[in-house]
């Protein structure tokens, strides 16, 4: 078997960096907790001594028990033409009482003689007292050489003994760093492959994503020889990012065939990376690679004919082994087999082969009118459920009015009347709301609660509106997605029109339906 690659986590120091980015004390050890469940095997914390929540951090990661990961300090060498035994940054290390130190050095002579204003003796000399200083205090040591592929551009022999300094100090790893994002994979691997023959020592990687090659770069430094990679959680960093874990750690175990994690831990990947994403209170992104829920969802009728015959015939994996799951997306480009699927996922009996190309032809039609069924697959479900010989929908519209008005005292004031089926019953009924939507939605609940008493339990969870042609002005199409939620349980509908109210109350209609079609079924 090949060997292993450490992953070393840095979504709690450099992760946060990315621009909008804040985590409380608490936070990181949530996040903290998390990782070190799916099995990394070093956590970096933080900047120790740089600010009050990192200082928490450390306190309270030092008591708690942790079960594969490494918690990991992260600092600078020593002042120049200073010494480490006085230097507050190297103080602020050993305080932080991890058993893992990270500290990050020059590489890069600009940076030595314009960031630094040392000479290129006295950066090497740092570099080595740093290292064997907290050696001697009884940590493990992991080098960060920082700019390294720029340095080693500038000046291969001189970035080479940076390196070597950092051997003879006692790093553990020595990491190399292409802190500006801008190289390439070949530059990586040439650069790599002549660094491990000559130090002949562990190599780890690190890399940014200003040119968009991040996850690429590392992957061509684990081919030539890495055995530690260095990445965040949704690929967070500054600027553009880090390297991604999250895409990272699979092509390496699954393409590459390198145990990264420990055995079954992979499946994890997904619910980490949403995790993380609601801690840092940021939207996932769900259409990256392996953890976004679009990673394997498909809309292309072709697509979808194909895989319900043979499943890899338009997926690189099985979705399980992220943790992530195949979804069929319904649109104007599905065909039969999107709607097959998309019975079978809801339970549903698909019909006669007339009914589902019947639905599907309302479908295309309607998405030609404004509609858009990706995003509100419970109105796709109620489709195919009024195709069911013996359905018989909950309610049915006879009329309704809205009225708008501004009272005196009171201001702006909605009302709605609506008039239903209910069985053999019409209930016409009225109600009052903040506005237009509001007032339909109570006067509708207030309809059915004595026939459908589960309708007590449905709230209206969100309301998105979306202009579709707006140089048509007012005339505009207008589209509405409603999302209802009862407990766990969240579903969306959609209705479009050039009249608001008009597409409003077609997803309000379907929510319902849906919602009390769902209880109907529990209850039997």
């Amino acid at each position: 078997m090949p060997p292993s690659v450490q992953v070393y986590d840095t979504t709690l120091r450099d992760g946060a960096q990315r621009e909008g980015l804040s985590l409380s004390g608490a936070d990181k050890l949530r996040v903290a907790r998390r990782l070190d469940q799916l099995g990394v095997a070093f956590i970096e914390g933080g900047w120790p001594g740089s600010n009050p929540k990192d200082a928490e951090f450390f306190e309270r990661a030092r008591d708690a028990e942790w079960q594969t990961a490494l918690i990991t300090a992260f600092g600078a060498t020593c002042r120049v033409q200073g010494g480490p035994d006085d230097d507050a940054n190297i103080a602020a290390l050993l305080n932080a009482h991890t058993p893992v130190c990270t500290v990050v050095g020059k590489t890069w002579t600009l940076h030595v003689t314009d960031v630094l204003r040392t000479t290129l003796d006295d950066n090497l000399r740092i570099i080595e007292v740093s290292l064997a200083y907290l050696r001697a205090q009884g940590r493990r040591v992991i080098y960060d050489a920082e700019h390294f592929f720029d340095g080693y551009r500038a000046d291969p022999a001189y970035a080479l003994e940076t390196l070597r300094a950092a051997v003879r100090g006692g790093a553990e790893t020595v990491v190399l760093c292409d802190t500006n994002g801008g190289s390439l994979p070949w530059d990586i691997a040439e650069a790599f492959r002549a660094v491990s023959a000559a130090l002949q020592h562990p190599l780890g990687i690190h890399t940014h994503n200003d040119g968009e090659c991040a996850v690429a770069n590392t992957l061509a430094a684990v081919r030539a020889g890495a055995r530690q990679v260095q990445g965040t959680i949704n690929g967070y960093g500054e600027r553009c990012g880090n390297a991604n874990l999250c895409a990272l750690i699979p092509d390496v175990e699954l393409k590459l065939g390198r145990a990264c994690l420990p055995e079954g831990r992979l499946a994890q990947l997904f619910d980490v990376a949403h995790f993380v994403a609601e801690v840092a209170n940021l939207a996932p992104d769900e259409h990256q690679a392996y953890v976004g829920k679009s990673a394997f969802a498909h809309k292309g009728g072709i697509h979808v004919a194909a895989m319900r015959r043979n499943a890899q015939s338009y997926q690189h994996i099985d979705p399980a082994l992220v943790g992530n799951t195949m979804r069929v997306v319904v649109s104007e480009l599905s065909g039969r087999g999107n709607l097959l699927s998309k019975a079978e996922e809801y339970g549903l009996a698909a019909g006669t082969s007339a009914g589902v190309s019947d639905v599907l032809t309302e479908i295309k039609a309607l998405e030609a009118q404004g509609f858009s069924f990706e995003a509100a697959e419970a109105s796709v479900a109620l489709m195919l459920k009024r195709q069911q010989p013996g359905y018989t929908p909950p309610f049915e519209l006879i009329d309704f009015a809205v009225i708008v008005e501004h009272r005196a005292g009171r201001g702006i004031l909605a009302e709605a009347t609506v008039k239903v089926r209910v069985g053999g019953d019409v209930q016409h009924t009225a109600a009052e709301g903040n506005g237009p939507v509001n007032a339909l939605d109570a006067a509708l609940r207030k309809a059915l609660l004595p026939r459908y008493p589960a309708i007590a339990a449905m709230q209206l969870a969100d309301y998105k509106v979306r202009i579709l042609d707006g140089n048509n002005g007012t005339a505009a199409t207008t589209r509405v997605l409603i999302d209802t939620q009862n407990g766990a349980r969240r579903w969306s509908t959609v209705g479009a029109s050039t009249n608001i109210i008009d597409a409003s109350w077609r997803a309000l209609a379907d929510a319902v339906e849906y919602g009390l079609t769902v209880a109907a079924a529990a209850d039997n």
